[in-house]
């Protein structure tokens, strides 16, 4: 079986830089409120599949990434209710379906006040993109 490269177009980094890296390492340093918490539910995975924090995924860096599905989650903080934001969030999001990714986004209160609820929406979500992976996945030949 011929693995792609994780580092090149169509890996799991998507090509991402070593300065996009380093942002994530950053950014994983220095979580907000809402992410240290969404962490602390997804950090040992969801029904046996892995959850990253701060993935670098081309140009782009996601909150939370699940490679085996290509479900990015991203947690929206005030700064996201900004025009501007919101039109560079689009766009993000429109290159990201582009390239085959679902992106879910949740507010930073979401996370903080209903927490069991924004686990159970990725549960459903991580389960759903795992048996339609299943479902298409090309039949094993017994050779």
């Amino acid at each position: 079986m011929l693995l792609k490269n994780p580092y090149k177009e169509g890996g799991m980094f998507e090509g991402a830089s070593h300065i996009i890296f380093a942002n994530a390492k950053h950014l994983r340093r220095n979580m907000t409120d809402a992410e240290t918490v969404l962490w602390m539910h997804l950090k040992k995975g969801i029904n046996g599949i892995k959850v990253r924090r701060q993935h670098p995924i081309g140009l782009y860096i996601a909150d939370f990434y699940c490679h085996k599905v290509k479900l990015i989650i991203e947690i929206d903080g005030p700064v996201h209710n900004n025009t501007e934001t919101k039109k560079t969030d689009e766009e993000r999001q429109k290159n990201l379906e582009k390239w085959g990714y679902l992106v879910i986004r949740f507010s930073n209160q979401q996370v903080m006040k209903k927490t069991e609820k924004v686990i159970s929406i990725i549960k459903e979500k991580i389960t759903y993109l795992n048996n339609l992976q299943k479902q298409n996945a090309p039949p094993h030949s017994g050779v």
